[in-house]
């Protein structure tokens, strides 16, 4: 059964904007660093081997990841808050796909262990609360199952901040905004960045237990597209931050 969701005021995730630059946005994902070489590659590897695994992708985007989980013999659905965002995944995963507008900040249209992995990839830092979040998705999660999430590297924003002239402090939960502008259109989006501390404090409170933290290379072909990020042996770069989380029974 589904349950209520009480996310306080001033938390739910600002993705309608999305809707404005659905179209330059799916189009710069399909050939950007940072997504197509990076962060695509690594959620589907720590996902590892899920043929007939129920997955459900939240904040799916245009479905790039929905797209190779199903390749990989996943059974897969994907929500979103932003409709043109959908309509992009609609377009890559055919008209039969499970495709639902659905808001992180809300109550999801699941029953409680509906899936056996869910993941949630640049969709968290919607949020200025991840608590009841997390929550929802522990309960649509089986006993045992995962949830791998993908957000932000809080030591990239940090430095970031602090090489652009800026003075955050590390600690603490800050609000930022930035105006995207993309085929033509521009989108103001909100984000909520916090240090590693209350990501992992957030994550055992809602029951989950971490079994993988990743800062992960870029896929081997992105050396050949992008020779630049070869600076150092390793060509790592800070980026992203993946982890990987079982949800542990309720008591």
């Amino acid at each position: 059964m589904t349950r209520s969701l009480d996310t306080g005021r001033g938390d739910a995730p600002r993705t309608a904007p999305y809707d404005a630059i659905a179209d330059g946005y799916a189009e710069l994902n399909a050939t950007s660093l940072l997504n197509e070489y990076y962060n695509r590659p690594a959620l589907v590897e720590l996902a590892g081997d899920v043929a007939g695994r129920r997955i459900l992708d939240v904040g799916c985007g245009s479905g790039p990841v929905l797209a190779d989980l199903r390749e990989r013999g996943a059974i897969v659905t994907g929500v979103d808050a932003s409709a043109g965002m959908l309509e992009q995944a609609r377009a890559r995963l055919g008209t039969e796909a499970d495709l639902r507008v659905a808001d992180l900040s809300e109550p999801l249209p699941f029953d409680d262990g509906t899936f056996d992995d869910v993941v949630a990839s640049q969709v968290l830092h919607y949020l200025k609360d991840w608590g009841p979040a997390l929550a929802e998705l522990h309960r649509i999660l089986t006993p045992g199952g995962r949830l791998i999430v993908s957000e932000e590297h809080p030591t990239a924003l940090f430095l970031s901040n602090r090489l652009s002239g800026g003075d955050r402090e590390y600690f603490g939960v800050h609000e930022r905004t930035e105006e995207w502008t993309l085929g033509g259109r521009t989108a103001e989006l909100t984000f909520w960045d916090r240090p590693l501390h209350a990501m992992t404090d957030a994550f055992a409170a809602a029951g989950f237990r971490i079994t993988a933290i990743s800062e992960p290379a870029p896929a081997p072909e992105a050396f050949d597209r992008f020779p630049e990020i070869r600076k150092h042996e390793s060509g790592r770069f800070l980026a992203f931050l993946l982890f990987v989380l079982v949800a542990e029974p309720s008591r």
